[in-house]
């Protein structure tokens, strides 16, 4: 499956914000949190010229596809998905997202980050109506119950993620212990992050 590989921090301190790449509470965390608004490269403090329309649409975007871990042939095929529709494209194009299996496992608080969530499915942990599913990409419905399997559940990682009692979670996700479930599609308001979805509207319809 193919995946960004290259420094995790770097891709953070280029857009400006957490990503979710590094786990809360870890050295890299604190480290990545401390030089966050440091632009990377030899001269990235310096930087201060005036972005163009297109320069902060162009941001926006890879803002955006990198907080769900795509490549760019994924992301794009998400916006042709969503402008396929006849409701607002923004608002689909970010349910859509939201309902990948490895963004649900993360905002289930089941694992610390989007890349350990993926590597979960991917490994086969993950189950959803019981039912092995081990592709990332794969979109929840409204109903279907997410969980793991029962020896999986004994790994440190996830024991650790199980512990935490005050996480929030999504008002589109209910939780009873290491059981999840989908109590209905996500909705433009249910999204925590700061993202201006017509940016990148605007970006693909240059």
């Amino acid at each position: 499956m193919a995946r960004y590989r290259g420094p995790k921090n770097r891709i953070a301190r280029r857009e400006g914000i957490d990503l979710g790449l590094k786990t809360p509470g870890s050295a890299a965390h604190a480290n990545l949190m401390k030089r966050l608004k440091i632009t990377p490269g030899m001269h990235g403090q310096k930087r201060k010229r005036k972005p163009s329309d297109y320069g902060i649409q162009l941001r926006e975007k890879q803002k955006v596809k990198r907080l769900y871990g795509l490549l760019e042939k994924q992301f794009k095929n998400y916006f042709a998905k969503a402008s396929s529709h006849t409701q607002n494209t923004g608002e689909v194009l970010l349910s859509l997202l939201e309902r990948r299996l490895d963004n649900v496992i993360y905002r289930l608080n089941l694992a610390p980050t989007r890349t350990s969530a993926r590597q979960f499915v991917t490994h086969g942990h993950v189950l959803v109506d019981n039912k092995k599913v081990n592709i990332p990409s794969y979109s929840v419905r409204a109903g279907e119950v997410i969980s793991m399997k029962p020896k999986f559940l004994e790994t440190p990682v996830v024991r650790q993620m199980l512990e935490i009692k005050d996480a929030s979670l999504a008002a589109w996700l209910s939780k009873k212990g290491p059981v999840g479930k989908i109590t209905r599609l996500p909705k433009r308001e249910d999204i925590a992050e700061a993202i201006n979805e017509q940016l990148i509207i605007e970006f693909y319809s240059r």
